[in-house]
């Protein structure tokens, strides 16, 4: 019983010690949470051959990365059919990135690189040249180069360790622009700007950051995603001036309350304007554990060659845990980010915090929206 009025007096104290957020949003350069109408990036996308594996790549039932290195090959002139290769230091995949809108010829791109075969890993491959080409099937880049995982793996399927995700990789820098893209800068009377995030309070306060600069009337916000501007008389046909003016502009950006869940990494990230009705909280986990373990039953050597039969007999073991739960009291008002320092200080695991999160916003006290990833 001293154990458990102890545990609800620390989550009191961290829970009274920890400070409220302010639900004002932070202050934010125009550039950092919209972008101009009109001028948006181009996904590229290319089919490609990832060599130079040990024996960890394509097997020879993934017939098209057969059919990809014998076509590449012939134009080397050497000419061979599918059916006469098995190679396994070669892997299919597919290469994509993303072009800025203003990039010229010989800007760089990151690469992302991710296999489509059965390839069990792109561990020390390198990509060879592969167009890489927009919407329109037009190419637009080349990319090429050493693959980096941010892993490694030892071994074989049967008798291995493996770090990270060994199947997609990326070529820092790897793309090369051929082709200008064709984007020009949104010119005339009037130019709209595109919120990240939509939210009225955001949109409201960027057309009043701009009306201080510009004059007032310059700009309303249309929707929460949406803000004109009227382009001012000596800022006609110099829009690159007109948005050097307003985007480095400061504007307080407002959030909705959300707290973002992965279950499967057991990662919990709290937003700043999350906060709790009053509750009470009690959480214990239940564990079961069953192992085996096989012990070996040796016949008496007296019953002859024939019935001295060595027999291993299995030993099954069910241990059954569950945690004492703690009652906790949360007040009104309080942030989760003080919630979850009072939980971790109770030995609460991630996991756990995971289901009380749940929990409370079935109840009714979570006032934030939950986003499972």
């Amino acid at each position: 019983m001293s154990r458990v009025i102890c545990a609800v007096l620390m989550a009191t104290v961290v829970l009274g010690s920890a400070p409220l957020r302010a639900r004002s949003g932070a202050s934010m350069r125009v550039k950092d949470i919209a972008s101009l109408v009109g001028v948006r990036p181009t996904p590229l996308i290319g089919y490609g051959l990832v060599i130079g594996l040990n024996r960890t790549g394509d097997k020879r039932q993934t017939l098209f990365t057969n059919v990809s290195l014998a076509n590449t090959l012939e134009r080397f002139g050497v000419v061979v059919t599918p059916e006469m290769m098995k190679v396994e230091n070669i892997a299919a995949v597919m290469v994509s990135s993303e072009l800025p809108p203003f990039a010229r010829p010989g800007v760089r791109l990151d690469i992302l690189v991710s296999s489509i075969g059965d390839a069990r890993s792109l561990q020390g491959g390198t990509l060879v040249p592969t167009p890489l080409r927009g919407m329109d099937g037009q190419v637009v880049a080349l990319a090429q180069g050493p693959l980096t995982l941010g892993g490694f793996g030892a071994g074989n399927a049967a008798n291995g360790v493996q770090v990270n995700h060994l199947t997609a990789g990326r070529v820092p820098g790897g793309g090369l622009v051929q082709v200008q893209p064709r984007t020009t800068v949104p010119d005339g009377e009037q130019v709209m700007l595109a919120l990240n995030t939509p939210d009225f309070s955001t949109a409201s306060r960027l057309a009043a950051a701009v009306d201080g600069a510009l004059g007032v009337g310059t700009a309303k916000a249309l929707d929460p995603a949406t803000v004109s501007i009227a382009v001012p008389a000596h800022f006609r046909g110099n829009i690159p001036e007109l948005m050097a003016r307003i985007e480095p502009l400061p504007v307080e950006s407002d959030m909705p309350a959300r707290v973002v869940i992965n279950e499967r990494t057991g990662t919990v990230v709290i937003g700043a304007q999350v906060t709790l009705g009053a509750a009470a909280v009690a959480h214990g986990s239940l564990a079961v554990r069953i192992s085996t373990r096989f012990d070996v039953s040796q016949p008496n050597a007296s019953w002859g060659p024939s019935r001295a039969d060595t027999v291993v007999v299995p030993n099954q073991n069910v241990d059954v845990s569950e945690r004492d739960a703690r009652l906790i009291a949360l007040d009104e008002g309080v942030t989760l980010d003080a919630v979850v320092r009072a939980l971790n200080s109770l030995g609460v695991t991630p996991r756990d915090i995971i289901a009380i999160v749940q929990a409370l916003k079935a109840a009714g006290s979570l006032r934030a929206e939950i986003v499972i990833i």
